[in-house]
Formats: structure tokens, sequence, C-alpha cells
């Protein structure tokens, strides 16, 4: 298996928001380095939630959510 689809320990991702939309967190997670970079990795089945492939670009992520792209992942926690 690749590392994409084990990646190593997560990164907290605060939101000031209950929810985030995916092609934004990829953003911000710096997993992208645009969003031109976050729809590719999307359409191409490079990004997992939860450890399952996502292909909703736009999919609501929640505290708790874990996103895994490129070999690094980060989990959706909530702003304190």
């Amino acid at each position: 298996m690749t590392t994409s689809q084990h990646p190593g320990p997560a990164d907290d991702l605060p939101i000031r928001d209950g929810m985030i939309r995916l092609g934004q967190a990829l953003k911000l997670a710096n997993l992208a380095e645009d969003g031109a970079q976050a729809r590719a990795l999307v359409e191409d089945g490079q990004v997992r939630v939860n450890g399952e492939v996502e292909t909703r670009r736009g999919r609501q992520l929640h505290p708790g959510d874990v996103v895994a792209a490129g070999g690094a992942a980060v989990r959706i926690t909530a702003a304190d």
C-alpha cells in the first residue's frame, strides 16, 4: 500500500464554523496549493476522508473528520 493510503499521524486543522468544504480544507491545510490542484486531487481519487476515497470537492467536513492526501493527513477540529 502507498503512503497516501496510510498517512502518518494527523495534524489538527481548527475551523471557526462547524463545517468546512473539502476543497477549502485541502488549501487551508496546504495539502493543495490552489483550488485547481485541490479539484485535480479529488477528481483523481487521491483524497481520503475518514479512510474512504472521496470524489466530491464540496463534501462537508466537520470536527473529527480526517482528510488525507499526498501522504499527509489533517484532523478537522473546532477552534477555541
